[in-house]
């Protein structure tokens, strides 16, 4: 049994990933486009009126020295954020 080198199938692995590549972008062509959806709710928080009103409202509220910070629902959002 001869062994002519470690190629010794007459296959070049960095031609084999470059038709790897040209085939992956081939494909890439024919998928959808990316598209975007907003939410009813991100839709509703992007209504000028209706945010710039809870804005005002907050604003109110610290200027009174009204506004609470509830802390443990802060914590919960923080520990879910750094979490994911």
């Amino acid at each position: 049994m001869k062994i002519h080198g470690p190629n010794h199938s007459n296959m070049n692995p960095y031609q084999k990933s470059q038709q790897i590549q040209k085939q992956t972008a081939s494909k890439s062509h024919s998928l959808k486009p990316d598209q975007l959806e907003i939410s009813d709710k991100a839709l509703k928080m992007q209504q000028k009126d209706s945010r710039q009103a809870y804005v005002n409202e907050i604003k109110q509220q610290v200027d009174n020295g009204e506004y609470k910070v509830n802390n443990k629902e802060t914590a919960k959002k923080l520990l879910n954020y750094w979490k994911t």
